[in-house]
């Protein structure tokens, strides 16, 4: 003691005092808030770009709503003078509760009531986020309150901040690699609820001794703890309920996977795949839009062997490519795997694609296709680019002169690209804008369309550095196409007949913009 007091008097530093039980609590505490915190943000714009789709725009704007009502929390944090423990106590039961409720409430009131559904996002991040701001500056009170004598400012506000950031950056990492992959977003937001909810119950235990009211606190502990409780355990339920009311029919198959919501349905009508919401195949009449996609560029190349297949994890892309005998490999290049495990596993599923996902010709790659042809060195004879419509700015790339390029570079000689293009009638400037990359690229393109009656008129280009000719013949066994059926397919009526577009380019992707406009149209 006394080499310590010589030493502060000669000018160097007292040995610093270790943390204490109840400090690192508090500190673990600012660990799990901000963890909590972010997981609201997170499910709240997930959740928001599945069910409206573009998701730079639904992330963007939740983002910023929710740091908004952050920094009115921390501002509205100056105004609490008295009992900050109590204070912080209730707000933490009611962010738990509030925001581990958000991803079921939000998706049961879009189940039921879809016009409502934005406005209550932004009410409920805008709550949720004001509750969360409040969180940092009282725990940073209640800390130098009572530790005022072991804690300067500058140490205190280093420690509480070296916490919360590194609970956001647990949360940012377990969000999409194990909490919404194994437990689903309903799940999630509840268990981060319950974590928000043991806070303020170590919180009461902690502070017992200075707290008013300690019987009410614990009952309401108690009460937030059993609601968030039972909303886990039926949390398989509420999804059920709110799938049902949404998609009308039984549904066989349902999964959050880290890159989309995957739904299956099955009723008499036949077996629909949602993804996001949005349909994807109706089973009836599946086989006109997969032929459509297929066979116009196979049959064109005369034989071709080697077939790439870009998106299409469902495996019906492939099965019509089986079609042609002579094919000796199909290389099928799918970002999510689940989708093609579920297709390649399930009976009902594999029913519908006739096993094609199990056939020996096939190699599976689960991979981004635009990543994937950047390193791969391989040329197809014909590549089938079937992904989903251009909602967003991640699938949009797929539609630019970039990657247009990437797809030249990896074709044949001679060889043929087919992409599925959304509907020239409903979204006919977002059609023919596509036409226009492709051309952009110094590729010939050719324009056709197919009705699909579970989407109307859909269209699709080939793509090719020699002009398409009508083949001589077509795979026996086909329901929609036939020979003397194709000419009507490239002709355009005048009210799909090509508008002016410009290119899409990585630098102004000006076809997420087009396509959300003209189908948001349709469903004003």
């Amino acid at each position: 003691m006394a080499e310590s007091r010589a030493g502060a008097a000669d000018g160097g530093a007292a040995p610093e005092a270790h943390i204490s039980a109840a400090e690192l609590a508090l500190l673990a505490s600012v660990f799990v808030i901000a963890a909590c915190g972010l997981l609201y943000e997170l499910a709240a714009g997930a959740l928001a770009s599945y069910l409206l789709g573009d998701s730079v725009l639904q992330f963007s704007t939740v983002i910023g709503t929710y740091l908004f009502a952050m920094g009115v929390g921390s501002y509205l944090s100056r105004f609490i003078d008295r009992q900050l423990v109590a204070q912080f106590l209730r707000i933490e039961l009611l962010v738990g509760l509030i925001g581990g409720l958000l991803p079921a409430a939000l998706f049961a009131l879009h189940s039921v009531a879809a016009g409502s559904f934005r406005f209550a996002l932004y009410a409920l991040v805008l709550v949720v986020g004001t509750l969360v701001g409040l969180e940092i500056p009282l725990v940073m009170r209640i800390l130098k309150r009572h530790f005022r004598d072991r804690w300067a400012l500058k140490d205190l506000v280093s420690q509480v901040l070296t916490f919360d950031y590194l609970g956001a950056l647990a949360v940012a990492l377990a969000f999409p690699l194990v909490l919404v992959p194994q437990l689903g977003l309903i799940r999630t937001g509840l268990f981060f609820g319950l974590l928000n909810a043991a806070v303020a119950v170590w919180a009461l235990w902690l502070f017992r001794g200075e707290l008013r009211g300690l019987k009410w606190h614990a009952l309401a502990c108690a009460g937030t703890l059993a609601v968030l409780t039972a909303a886990f355990a039926g949390a398989d339920q509420v999804t059920r309920w709110a799938e049902d009311r949404f998609y009308g029919d039984h549904i066989v198959y349902s999964e959050s996977s880290p890159y989309q919501r995957v739904v299956v349905t099955s009723s008499q009508a036949g077996v629909r795949l949602y993804l996001n919401g949005n349909l994807q195949f109706h089973s009836r009449d599946e086989y006109r839009y997969h032929e459509a996609l297929v066979h116009p560029a196979m049959a064109a190349m005369g034989a071709p062997k080697r077939v790439l297949v870009l998106g299409g994890g469902d495996g019906l892309a492939v099965r019509e490519v089986l079609k042609h005998p002579g094919v000796e490999s199909i290389t099928l290049v799918e970002l999510d795997p689940h989708m093609t495990t579920l297709f390649s596993s399930a009976p009902l599923l594999r029913g519908l694609n006739q096993d094609a996902l199990h056939s020996p010709k096939l190699t599976i790659v689960n991979a981004d296709a635009f990543g994937w042809l950047e390193q791969d060195s391989g040329r197809y004879d014909v590549i089938v680019v079937d992904f989903p419509d251009p909602t967003n700015f991640s699938i949009g790339k797929l539609y630019t002169t970039s990657f247009y390029q990437l797809v030249d570079e990896h074709l044949a000689a001679g060889g043929y690209a087919v992409v599925q293009t959304t509907s020239p009638l409903i979204a006919r400037r977002s059609y023919w804008t596509v036409v226009a990359t492709i051309e952009a690229t110094g590729l010939t393109a050719t324009p056709y369309h197919a009705h699909v009656p579970s989407f109307g008129e859909w269209g699709f280009v080939i793509a090719s550095r020699r002009p398409w000719r009508q083949p001589a013949a077509l795979p026996a066994g086909l329901r929609f196409l036939s020979l003397d059926g194709l000419p009507a397919l490239f002709a355009f009526p005048p009210d799909m007949a090509r508008v002016a577009a410009e290119p899409n380019r990585l630098s102004n992707q000006v076809l997420v913009h087009l396509f959300e406009d003209e189908w948001g149209k349709v469903h004003q």
